[in-house]
């Protein structure tokens, strides 16, 4: 191989690693529990957490410490299923393209 088409190789998997990338920012995924639904993306943020008026009831009733555990595990539950939906979509586009570097 030479070193144009080293290059064009190089540029072709640059182009290809910001195609996966806006893919996976496009990932949106869902988890709910007691109340809390949080809102994940591919890229490992948070887009939105909604609480309803009886998930605030642990914290009306003196236990503020029950609420926070299930704001951290819906959070880290919506965390990673969006990790496993992106794991997955990866999987989808590496066999798709013949494997790691087109194999």
């Amino acid at each position: 191989m030479g070193m144009m088409d080293q290059i064009k190789e190089a540029m072709k998997m640059r182009a290809e690693a910001k195609r996966i990338e806006a893919e996976i920012k496009k990932i949106s995924v869902e988890y709910s529990n007691g109340g809390i639904t949080v809102i994940a993306k591919g890229d490992m943020t948070i887009d939105k957490i909604a609480i309803t008026p009886e998930a605030y009831d642990e914290v009306k009733a003196g236990k503020p410490a029950r609420f926070e555990t299930m704001l951290f595990n819906v959070v880290n539950g919506a965390l990673k299923k969006a990790k496993e939906t992106t794991q997955q979509m990866m999987m989808k586009q590496m066999q798709g393209a013949g494997g790691l570097f087109g194999q």
